[in-house]
């Protein structure tokens, strides 16, 4: 053959595989032998390995597995992969159906799904080709575990149709495939996997591609990322069965329903059939279907409100309580937490459980060596539900907390209106320790390298004394420390320099006052704008901020008061530490701009700015951003593909601008 008949042939040979292997992996339907589709499969990689140059992104033959990576990359989501929030029990569905209902009123329904217990993953497709995979990581940043991802079969590495978009779903690995891996690892005499989650984890984790290549993972896709609106779709059951047509496999046992009646009955229904699932599933994910109305009940810090996942009742199994341990909080708060014969609960291995404080080991008089009731809160945390006094032994004695705290022997206190144990030591080795693994974490100041061994090595070497210590830390110093060479000191000393350049939000998150949590943190910088105002601040001027309340106040008071703290602060101030907010803080009386004042809507794709980066922009510009267009929308801002929301907008004729407008006036 000569170049033009072979690229004829490659091009034939990848349209044939890709069909016969969407019919086998994904419609579970073959429409030729296996012998076949190994014969022309066997030919590509002929041709391909004759011809380097005919190989493309898209080749049947790249899911076999590539070379060794190095390491995973890091991936920004262009839109949050967001949790869901839970739902245990009937009244907490009727609670999601009310708030929805006060909001959206009564004209809307609900789409169910199973939900698969495995991997969420971000698939990017550009032009139709499968370019880049990742996991959902921290919700902003995941793993770029693309060469892994291409050799799961049911992921398309080609869509039907030439667009660009980007898929969302569960990667998971199918009962029988853990069944036979952990069947081959016990022959080898490897550690097995607790569960299918675990295991389809570990393979997408695997720096090694030809290893996630032998697994057999599959994935069920469940949304579109951003909006499925930018694609004409009107419905979350719309993108699914859009999905479908693409060529992606989707979980056919969805199913749409009129209410939170119709819910329960599905939940009812996949309760009793879970365990003739091929797959594991761990709940069921219930969604208002209209993509408008999702956008009008919008979303928490960290989670929509138009979703919520109902998890199963948690498994619940016996064992005996061999001891109880003392942990010692970063706020001084004493956890007490069950020492266990070590049971298999909800597929994992469990050896502790929480006894969340005195007043419930004495409620539900827990003691050393009893049989006892356990099982995970939300299939997540493992807790004691009940003792089985009749096996109770006659010499048993009840559980007496200690009245000195086992970190540093300091005299332990129980503060007005609040049940835990308290150390107050400030000098508390244990809180100190706590404080500072806080203080370097992802959310606070992101300090990479700087995990809990470190910290606590740090402390016990006396290299540090507290979080301020950090920053007068040398490469010299660190190599002392066990398993910690020149490079990877290096780099610790280049990642405590880089967060100084931090804005204020995550010093303040990061210095664990109580009751301040990451969203808080960022409303008080954002009000504030240094750390020397907010220190400055009255009680007034606190209450005053939105969702500021007066526990949280005080707690901000109590805590700036302190002398020990002022002189921290100015220590890290001194090292270099950024002490300003950095974001932008929004005043819209005072903005004169084109969208001051006016109600926006975007609809379509945008191809320069994501949908929240627009968003954000004309809302700092004083603008409002809604879902849904209505007479008293201003302006319409309507990207390719643009649907019924701009001919909504023409029909009522409000202003339509295109994206280019868009950005003129950004730029202005």
């Amino acid at each position: 053959m000569d170049k033009i008949q072979l690229e004829k042939r490659v091009a034939e040979l990848n349209e044939l595989l890709h069909e016969y292997g969407h019919a086998y992996y994904v419609l579970d339907k073959p429409v030729v032998s296996d012998a076949i589709y190994d014969q022309l499969l066997n030919e590509l990689i002929t041709i391909e390995q004759e011809n380097p140059d005919l190989i493309y992104p898209d080749s049947p033959t790249q899911r076999v597995g590539g070379d060794i990576l190095q390491g995973f990359k890091k991936v920004t989501h262009d839109y949050p992969m967001l949790s869901l929030s839970n739902a245990f029990n009937e009244a907490d569905l009727n609670d999601f159906d009310r708030r929805a209902r006060a909001i959206i009123g009564d004209n809307f329904n609900y789409i169910c799904e199973l939900k698969i217990d495995g991997l969420a993953i971000s698939l990017r497709y550009e032009n139709g080709v499968f370019v880049v995979g990742s996991t959902r990581g921290d919700g902003q940043i995941g793993e770029d575990i693309t060469e892994n991802l291409k050799t799961v079969r049911s992921i398309p590495l080609r869509l039907k149709e030439p667009i660009s978009i980007e898929a969302r779903g569960e990667c998971y690995m199918p009962k029988r495939s853990f069944t036979n891996l952990n069947k081959a690892r016990a022959e080898k005499g490897e550690e097995l996997f607790a569960n299918p989650r675990n295991a389809a984890a570990g393979s997408l984790r695997q720096l090694d591609p030809k290893i996630a290549a032998s697994r057999n993972l599959s994935t069920f896709i469940y949304a579109i990322g951003g909006s499925g609106e930018a694609y004409n779709l009107d419905s979350h059951s719309e993108a699914l069965d859009y999905m479908d047509k693409l060529g992606f496999h989707t979980n056919h046992e969805r199913r749409a329903c009129k209410d939170i009646k119709e819910v329960m009955a599905y939940i009812e229904e996949w309760t009793e059939k879970r365990p003739e699932l091929p797959y594991e599933i761990d709940g069921i994910v219930i969604k208002v279907n209209r993509y408008d109305q999702q956008e009008e009940l919008g979303y928490t810090a960290k989670s929509p409100r138009w979703s919520i996942a109902y998890k199963f009742p948690a498994e619940e199994v016996v064992t005996k309580v061999l001891d109880v341990d003392l942990t010692v909080g970063r706020t001084g708060v004493v956890t007490p937490t069950a020492i266990l014969e070590p049971v298999l609960v909800a597929g994992t291995t469990v050896g502790r459980a929480t006894l969340h404080n005195e007043d419930i080991i004495r409620e539900k008089d827990i003691r050393i060596g009893d049989q006892v009731i356990i099982r995970k809160a939300g299939d997540i945390i493992p807790e004691v539900v009940s003792v089985l006094f009749d096996q109770r032994s006659e010499d048993s004695v009840p559980y007496e907390m200690p009245t000195h705290c086992p970190a540093c022997d300091s005299e332990l206190i129980r503060l007005e209106g609040e049940v835990a144990l308290r150390c107050v030591n400030p000098q508390c080795f244990a809180q100190i320790s706590e404080g500072m693994a806080h203080f370097v974490s992802r959310n606070a100041m992101n300090i990479d390298g700087c995990g809990e061994k470190v910290v606590e090595q740090l402390l016990k070497s006396d290299l540090v004394k507290d979080i301020s210590d950090l920053y007068k830390l040398k490469v010299e110093d660190l190599v002392q420390l066990e398993r910690m060479g020149e490079k990877s000191a290096n780099n610790l000393v280049t990642a405590i320099e880089n967060s100084k350049e931090n804005s204020m939000e995550r010093l303040l998150f990061g210095l664990g006052i109580r009751h301040v949590g990451a969203k808080a943190a960022r409303v008080l910088s954002e009000e504030f704008g240094s750390m020397q105002n907010l220190m400055k601040a009255t009680t007034n001027e606190l209450v005053n901020v939105n969702d500021i309340g007066e526990k949280m106040s005080e707690s901000l008071l109590s805590y700036f008061e302190n002398e020990e703290v002022q002189a921290l602060i100015q220590r890290l101030s001194d090292a270099g530490v950024n002490m300003d907010f950095k974001g932008k803080k929004v005043n819209v009386a005072d903005i004169e701009s084109v969208f001051s004042g006016k109600t926006v809507v975007l609809t379509g794709k945008l191809e320069q700015l994501t949908r929240q980066d627009a968003k954000e922009k004309i809302e700092q510009l004083g603008g409002t951003v809604t879902g849904s267009v209505s007479k008293k929308t201003d302006l319409v801002i309507a990207g390719e593909e643009a649907g019924s929301k701009l001919a909504k907008a023409e029909q009522l004729g409000i202003e339509v601008w295109d994206e280019n407008r868009l950005l003129q006036e950004l730029t202005v």
